[in-house]
């Protein structure tokens, strides 16, 4: 079964969804320059929005031939893997939101329910029992379900496979 997004694998491109998924935190470095929380060039700010994502997509499109992938794949793959990380931060317990829609509004935005510990802003912090709190609750709120979607994937890919044979 031809997929209308180019090929499937693209494992080259493993390495670009993985950075686009962190490279929306670069932005607490701004903390330690003086960038206010709360700006829109704060934490949880412009590098968590939308645009943004969409913006890491296209560079992966046009990254995309270097990577053996095709242009859509690498486009909507790393887009999704940005827009999720501001996505997943809307969901956590701490901060001031995220600026979700930056540049046409800097509101913060939540999720009505808020499930996800969120995760302390010191290294030093992290590795105590508040680090230990975020590990699970991440565990079971994002990589307990995202393991579930990831096996489910594989078994569907696997059964389309058999029956094109």
């Amino acid at each position: 079964m031809p997929w209308p997004w180019g090929r499937p694998a693209c494992r080259p491109g493993y390495w670009w969804r993985i950075v686009a998924a962190i490279i929306p935190d670069a932005d607490a470095l701004g903390l330690r320059l003086g960038i206010a929380y709360e700006s829109g060039l704060g934490h949880r700010g412009a590098s968590h929005s939308l645009l943004i994502a969409a913006l890491m997509g296209l560079l992966a499109a046009g990254v995309a031939p270097g990577l053996r992938c095709g242009r859509w794949a690498a486009a909507l793959f790393v887009a999704a893997c940005a827009a999720l990380h501001g996505l997943l931060d809307m969901a956590t317990n701490g901060g001031h939101g995220v600026a979700l829609w930056w540049p046409f509004s800097e509101e913060r935005l939540w999720w009505p329910e808020r499930p996800i510990e969120a995760s302390p802003q010191s290294l030093r912090r992290f590795f105590t029992s508040q680090g230990g709190a975020v590990i699970l609750s991440e565990l079971r709120w994002f990589w307990a379900p995202a393991a579930l979607l990831g096996l489910s994937g594989w078994c569907w890919r696997r059964r389309v496979s058999r029956t094109s044979r």
